[in-house]
């Protein structure tokens, strides 16, 4: 009977090892680690060692590039590219312009912003694709509702807007939530 070279199924172990090369800040190998964003590359002498970067550096998401469009930052051509979020406008020359704009058109529902009183509540969605309000003003202004707003004034503590909430009006504000009359 012949005996095994158990050394053949190690042989892949070298080879994956230094598929990424060596970290530039330990010279330790690097590894494919994962994450709950998902796969990276980083050092295999973490928590010693924290380097790690993106497994795909710039990955060339450029669907098609926009004919006559101009980067207002650059002035290079924008292009249709897809994102972890989906589908958006960029500049074409990134990464070095970081020029971004929404495909999607944001409903105005002309309700003016309760927080700053300068913005208005448009619609947006995120990632999932539900539905919610929050102000144009963002990123100044972080106020965001759930449900449809109304112009109108709470009767109990008078917040500036109200929900549309299963059929009733509700005050917008999480702490009162009175239901109007």
């Amino acid at each position: 009977m012949s005996k095994i070279d158990h050394s053949l199924f190690h042989a892949d172990h070298h080879a994956l090892q230094q598929a990424f090369g060596d970290c530039p800040q330990c010279a330790a190998p690097l590894q494919l680690k994962r994450s709950k964003k998902g796969p990276f590359i980083g050092c295999s002498r973490y928590p010693e060692c924290d380097f790690s970067k993106p497994l795909h550096e710039h990955e060339d998401s450029l669907i098609k590039v926009i004919d006559g469009s101009h980067c207002p930052e650059c002035d290079a051509p924008l292009a249709i590219k897809k994102g972890r979020y989906g589908l958006f406008i960029g500049c074409s020359r990134f990464p070095d312009c970081h020029h971004i704009e929404s495909i999607k058109t944001q409903d105005d529902t002309q309700v003016n912003c309760p927080v700053c009183k300068n913005g208005h509540l448009v619609k947006r969605a995120n990632k999932y694709g539900k539905s919610f309000y929050a102000c144009n003003g963002y990123p100044a202004c972080k106020f965001l509702m759930n449900h449809t707003p109304i112009s109108g004034v709470c009767q109990k503590c008078g917040f500036g807007v109200l929900e549309k909430r299963g059929g009733k009006l509700r005050c917008a504000d999480k702490r009162c939530q009175h239901v109007q009359e």
